[in-house]
């Protein structure tokens, strides 16, 4: 079943949740390159929007949102709702991310 439906609520207008399936994840652990820490700090030199990390994180999010997208697929899901994210530093430099929510079959 192809999953189209994705929401940080926990209902999908005009569908009714015919089957609950669990919670789904995906989980990424980066940590940071000594060369994007190098480039990141002459950037906080000149202030504003520090792009490497920017991107860094926009990726890891990314990552995970789309392994938690591939586990609902696998358990036949066609939507998930209620997404959270979440964000632990294991170490220094290195973080996970965790993406979750709730694997549904909805319907119109």
């Amino acid at each position: 079943m192809k999953l189209d439906m994705t929401t940080t609520t926990f209902q999908i207008e005009g569908y009714k949740i015919s089957k609950n399936l669990g919670i789904v994840r995906g989980i990424t652990v980066r940590s940071r390159s000594i060369f994007g820490n190098i480039g990141a700090l002459i950037q906080s030199l000149f202030g504003g929007n520090i792009t490497l990390y920017t991107k860094l994180c926009e990726q890891t999010r990314q990552e995970s949102f789309d392994m938690m997208i591939k586990h609902a697929e696998e358990l036949g899901a066609n939507a998930i709702i209620g997404i959270r994210y979440d964000a632990t530093e294991i170490a220094g430099g290195i973080t996970e991310v965790l993406c979750y929510g709730t694997a549904i079959i909805v319907k119109k």
